[in-house]
């Protein structure tokens, strides 16, 4: 699996975007001034499916965001879990995916975005990454797959490298699994225990890709397997590594730090001043 990123000759051409309402993405992009943002289609704690929230319907969105130039990504919900054993949870998972992949496909987006989820704590990790090639099997990626790696869990299929790489080994050889890429999130990955000093060349060794960066900063400490995500250089992220993994990961980066149109101006001149 080959990587479609190319990396930027300096922070000038560094593609830097923001995660931002569902309503009105094109004017948050350019109330920004950023050429790229990510948002939700619907709820992202349930089950009901997409919605697009722009008034022009999914038609008016794809045309407005391709006439202004600005790239969309599609966060799938959170609650999408097709690695768990657990019927109930990974039937409507696939189901909503699905349903996500066509809607991010009908905007026009680049890519839709998906945690690796979990497995219970009795459960084999194995039952997990079969569970993922089973769901990538029974889907149309419409737009590329970018699973994202995750903070916290004992269980989880992309807290750990050699989670990742198990996903990745049940995934590779499948029908599809071209369409499949990899979005990496800063804040994740220092929460999560994997050095960021490395964490760029460790997972391009096990996915030969990284498609999309998530670069937030983390309130918490390093392993604590906490999700919070703060401004960049506020939290507990040494700096220089913060702008090395994206420098070193050379795909196009998203901000999911809190705030709004100001502080996201900000973080992005903060990481354009260190590349």
């Amino acid at each position: 699996m080959s990587s479609e990123a190319t990396a930027p000759s300096s922070g000038s051409t560094l593609v830097v975007g923001a995660h931002v309402d569902q309503r009105d993405p094109v004017g948050e992009a350019q109330a920004r001034g950023m050429g790229l943002v990510q948002l939700f289609l619907g709820d992202p704690q349930g089950y009901k499916g997409p919605e697009v929230a722009h008034e022009g319907g999914a038609e008016g969105l794809r045309a407005e965001a391709e006439a202004a130039g600005v790239d969309l990504y599609v966060h799938a919900p959170y609650v999408v879990n097709v690695a768990t054993t657990n019927n109930r949870i990974r039937i409507p998972s696939r189901k909503l995916l699905q349903k996500h992949l066509d809607a991010a496909a009908e905007i026009g987006a680049k890519g839709l975005i998906v945690h690796g989820g979990h497995v219970n704590k009795a459960d084999d990790p194995a039952v997990g990454f079969d569970n993922w090639r089973k769901a990538v099997e029974a889907s149309d990626l419409k737009v590329p797959l970018l699973i994202e790696n995750t903070a916290g869990g004992d269980n989880a299929m992309t807290r750990y490298l050699e989670r990742i790489a198990g996903v990745w080994a049940a995934i590779e050889g499948t029908e599809g699994a071209d369409r499949v890429g990899f979005c990496l999130d800063t804040c994740h990955a220092h929460a999560g225990g994997n050095a960021l000093e490395t964490v760029v060349a460790d997972v391009l060794a096990i996915t030969g890709r990284i498609d999309l960066v998530h670069c937030n900063d983390s309130r918490d400490g390093f392993d604590s397997g906490a999700d919070r995500h703060a401004n960049l250089g506020a939290g507990q992220v040494d700096p220089d590594l913060l702008a090395a993994v994206v420098r070193d990961a050379g795909a196009p980066v998203v901000l999911e730090t809190p705030g709004g149109v100001e502080q996201h101006v900000a973080d992005a001149a903060w990481l354009r001043e260190r590349l």
